[in-house]
């Protein structure tokens, strides 16, 4: 299954879900960095802008990273919802804006 992946080298969620997708050999990832440059992140603001599931997202200040695109064009911030991982336990501060857990 191929399955796009918005996120960042910098987020420690990101990092943690990318490693666990690409230890999947059912998994096909098209990982795009939203901080190498400036494509990637238009790609992604134009959801972020544009999708109502990222309406509670930014009202929390958080960035709505990782994000994932399905096959059948479904949407989602959780590894879970498609791929048998184990729970991601990252024990730092994520890349909100108020420097709290969670993107």
């Amino acid at each position: 299954m191929k399955v796009i992946m918005y996120g960042s080298e910098i987020c420690p969620d990101c990092v943690a879900a990318k490693k666990q997708l690409l230890a999947l050999p059912e998994i096909e990832l098209e990982y795009r960095n939203i901080t190498e440059n400036t494509t990637n992140l238009k790609e992604f603001l134009a959801f972020r802008d544009h999708e109502e599931m990222f309406a509670s997202i930014k009202a929390n200040g958080k960035i709505g990273i990782p994000f994932f695109i399905l096959p059948d064009g479904s949407k989602t911030f959780t590894v879970s919802d498609f791929a048998e991982v184990k729970e991601i336990n990252t024990d730092t501060k994520c890349c909100s804006l108020s420097g709290e857990k969670q993107c």
